[in-house]
């Protein structure tokens, strides 16, 4: 197998609502694999609660188990998974809990901190290197989709939290992923399964742009890009495939971290194109990882490897992704 093979596996992040490898995932960790997303079933993403048979199963040693296998396999190994303070909680009773919104509006910046460490502690402990949280977008609308996960219509205190949040998760080694920029403060509707365009003007957006400013200035690893249209930064391509967008987070915001996209198989992010379109379009806009559902990690990457050959995505782009997750992964360690 051929680099540009490998490297197309290398920025993929595919998800799986179990702690099982089946053979179609030893197969993408052994050709060039490097990530994986313990995710979970739709029921629990809409409910915002693991399911009480998940948390009654679930054990320890089964995270650290799959980890190990992974690493066993790959040239380098990063599981991630949604923890978000007052948002889902994938490591259910297996890491201490932020309880609800109020109890962390409740708590000083260094409370958060503290805990947050302990999450971030307990989740090395299980192999676990990456969480696709805190969600920083700072609500003054409508948002189905992000009904009970988003931390308070006031900036200040999103700002305030995450920068807790962050410092003390990343203290202990893990990689924080604010999500989901340009900021989704008023959207038609889920555009995970429906189209759905974030509503209002560049200045409705400032508040949004605030916290991310914080959380950049904070040191957050990663940012997670949003799955749908924004018209006021972009009014034609989907945040997480928008050259325009991503430029404007790299240039304007000045973030040299890792650029995580949102999930490439949300109906608001195709709008016409396969999953595989998408994947490349996503990286040649300056994505770093890509978010997929684990069954189609092969044939998207035989997307990225023809686009490669093609000459419509650059080499480079591959190798410079790579590097930009194992430099900021790496300088937690």
């Amino acid at each position: 197998m051929d680099s540009i093979e490998r490297n197309a596996r290398a920025v993929l992040l595919p998800a799986i609502d179990s702690l099982e490898l089946t053979d179609d995932l030893k197969r993408y960790f052994d050709e060039g694999g490097r990530s994986l997303l313990l995710g979970e079933t739709r029921a629990e993403y809409v409910s915002r609660r693991m399911s009480d048979a998940r948390c009654a199963s679930e054990r320890a040693e089964d995270f650290r188990r799959l980890a190990d296998e992974g690493a066993s396999r790959a040239d380098r190994m990063m599981i991630a998974l949604d923890q978000e303070p007052a948002g889902i909680e994938r490591l259910h009773g297996l890491a201490p809990s932020f309880g609800d919104r109020a109890e962390l509006l409740s708590m000083q910046e260094e409370t958060i901190r503290q805990r947050a460490q302990e999450v971030g502690l307990r989740a090395r402990e299980l192999g676990v290197g990456m969480f696709l949280g805190p969600v920083v977008d700072v609500l003054t609308g409508r948002n189905p989709w992000l009904h009970g996960r988003t931390l308070h219509t006031d900036a200040l205190q999103v700002a305030r939290i995450t920068r807790g949040f962050i410092s003390g998760v990343q203290s202990a080694g893990v990689v924080a992923t604010a999500k989901h920029f340009p900021g989704h403060h008023d959207i038609t509707g889920d555009p995970a399964i429906e189209l759905a365009d974030v509503r209002g003007t560049a200045e409705d957006l400032l508040p949004g742009f605030d916290v991310f400013r914080s959380t950049i200035q904070a040191g957050v690893r990663a940012i997670m890009t949003g799955p749908t249209l924004v018209p006021a930064v972009d009014p034609e391509y989907p945040s997480s495939r928008s050259e325009r967008t991503i430029n404007m987070l790299r240039c304007d915001f000045g973030f040299p971290g890792i650029i995580v996209s949102d999930d490439i198989d949300a109906v608001g992010m195709l709008r016409g194109l396969s999953d595989g379109e998408t994947a490349v379009a996503a990286v040649k806009a300056g994505a770093d990882l890509i978010l997929l559902p684990a069954g189609r990690a092969d044939e998207v990457a035989m997307h990225i490897v023809a686009a490669v050959r093609s000459g419509d995505l650059p080499e480079h782009r591959l190798a410079d992704a790579i590097r930009n997750v194992e430099i900021n992964s790496d300088a937690l360690q």
